[in-house]
């Protein structure tokens, strides 16, 4: 589950630093200064926006986790970043180039937002990590009611578990390593 989430920080993330040197270079109607510091304000806004909204929802969903049957499909951590990936890449490019097109306005901030959002997937990510860690599982959404990457989402109707070595990823979502 943590997959999902995580799934969505680097393609905005890297596109949102990229976009903010972009708008750096650009002097913009309000002048560089003032749009790199309007947008190192909204990264924080957003960061904290997308890192604890629907907190409860995930931790309502956990507190009634079951344990993963053989009926379930649980996807590997390759296959779910690649779906949400090839589900989210219009979207992803829209607002790459949404942020590059408002650094003419406020330079900088289109891709601080983009950035934010990224810092905020991957904390909401680790914070799932520590609540798996605890708890010794590993949460997992099944594939038929994730559709297109939400974890949290209205068709899902809770988490399944299973041991904390169990598949190819890490608590919090990332790649386990093999030793």
């Amino acid at each position: 589950m943590a997959v999902i989430v995580r799934a969505g920080a680097a393609p905005l993330w890297w596109p949102g630093l990229l976009a903010a040197a972009v708008g750096a270079f650009v002097p913009g109607l309000t002048g560089r200064r003032i749009g790199l510091l309007a947008g190192a304000a909204l990264f924080l806004v957003v960061l904290g926006a997308v890192a604890f909204t629907r907190t409860g929802r995930y931790a309502e969903l956990a507190k009634g986790a079951t344990r993963a049957g053989r009926g379930d499909f649980l996807q590997n951590r390759d296959v779910t970043v690649r779906n949400w990936r090839r589900a989210h890449r219009w979207w992803l490019a829209g607002a790459f180039l949404v942020a590059v097109a408002s650094a003419y306005v406020l330079p900088g901030a289109g891709g601080c937002v983009l950035a934010g959002a990224g810092a905020g997937l991957w904390l909401k990510a680790v914070r799932i990590g520590q609540r798996e860690r605890r708890d010794d599982v590993l949460y997992w959404v099944r594939t038929d009611w994730a559709g297109r990457g939400r974890p949290a989402g209205r068709k899902v109707e809770g988490y399944r578990t299973t041991g904390p070595v169990a598949g190819d990823a890490a608590p919090g979502g990332a790649r386990r390593r093999r030793r």
